[in-house]
């Protein structure tokens, strides 16, 4: 996918003559760390991209809560005590870094408007220690999903969406969701979830409501569990979208969005940047320019799903 434009500099010598000490970088995120080794190794590659070779010339040091935020304070302290020369992280995992540190260079990646949720106050001049990469698609993005969701299951009259009670931005979003539901003739019934355990009462709310379609709104608690999600649309047989292609490799129906991966490739090279001397406000917040359609085929045959051509045409990646 595309990206467009919307501290430690160079770091010490230890004495005249030596060479430079091993940069480290902080990977700091909510979630737990096996279903996310992918960002870390796309993370790697960005890194690459810029001459930063881990175990070569760069060291990174992975920090993960497990989905229990009240861990990341300690987490953002430790690599800060570490002296780390960047700290790469998501919006819960960046909320604690720059509470505990105002010099480090801090470079997000989010699914959310990084202005609205205070990250940054201006895309193209960040200010702070704070840059980085958003998979944001705003109000777009939802209407295009309940779109897809309309073609793909068009006698779907009620359509429920799934929130992250802990997630800030599903909250924001939920207007512009509602309005495109209108604006498609569809009623929309809203479902919220803080933990897993709360899965299955959540999805027997679906069903009651006689929902013919679920769009899962994106978060990285949901993201974590996402193999947890897909078993539960599948078992109840019901049609979904998610953020991620994840979900879909996964056995999930359908996804629209930025590319996770790509995100954090960007996100990789920003830091080699950084590691070079930029400073964060000369990195714009980079947006996405493009958004992948990936649909798997045996799930929507599974459902008794026709796939229309017009998804076919338009999608980036049909899993069989």
């Amino acid at each position: 996918m595309g990206f467009r434009i919307g501290g430690a500099a160079a770091w010490p010598l230890a004495a005249s003559g030596q060479q430079p000490a091993m940069p480290v970088v902080g990977l700091l995120r909510s979630t737990p760390p096996a279903p996310f080794a992918h960002l870390v190794e796309a993370m790697r590659q960005g890194l690459a991209d810029e001459g930063f070779v881990e175990g070569r010339n760069v060291t990174i040091e992975q920090r993960h809560a497990d989905n229990q935020l009240d861990r990341l304070p300690g987490l953002a302290a430790d690599l800060v005590r570490q002296h780390v020369s960047a700290i790469v992280g998501n919006i819960p995992g960046v909320e604690a870094a720059r509470t505990a540190t105002a010099t480090i260079p801090i470079v997000f990646v989010t699914g959310e408007d990084p202005v609205r949720s205070g990250l940054v106050a201006n895309l193209n001049r960040p200010e702070a220690n704070l840059t980085g990469v958003t998979f944001f698609g705003g109000a777009q993005l939802s209407t295009k999903q309940l779109e897809l969701l309309r073609d793909l299951v068009p006698k779907a009259a009620v359509v429920a969406v799934l929130g992250d009670i802990n997630y800030a931005a599903f909250e924001a979003e939920l207007p512009a969701v509602e309005a495109a539901g209108r604006a498609l003739g569809r009623q929309i019934v809203v479902v919220k979830a803080s933990n897993e355990r709360e899965f299955e009462g959540v999805f027997a709310k679906i069903v009651q409501a006689g929902a013919g379609a679920l769009l899962v709104s994106g978060s990285p608690f949901f993201t974590s569990q996402r193999r947890a999600l897909v078993a539960l649309a599948a078992r109840h047989a019901i049609p979904a979208i998610y953020d991620q292609r994840d979900f879909v490799v996964d056995g999930g129906l359908i996804s629209y969005s930025g590319s996770f991966t790509g995100a954090y490739r960007q996100a990789g090279a920003y830091v080699g940047k950084l590691l070079k001397g930029s400073k964060p406000a000369e990195l714009p917040v980079l947006q996405p320019t493009t958004f992948e359609l990936v649909v798997n085929l045996k799930t929507a045959k599974a459902l008794g799903l026709d796939v229309p051509q017009s998804i076919h045409l338009r999608a980036d990646e049909m899993i069989e």
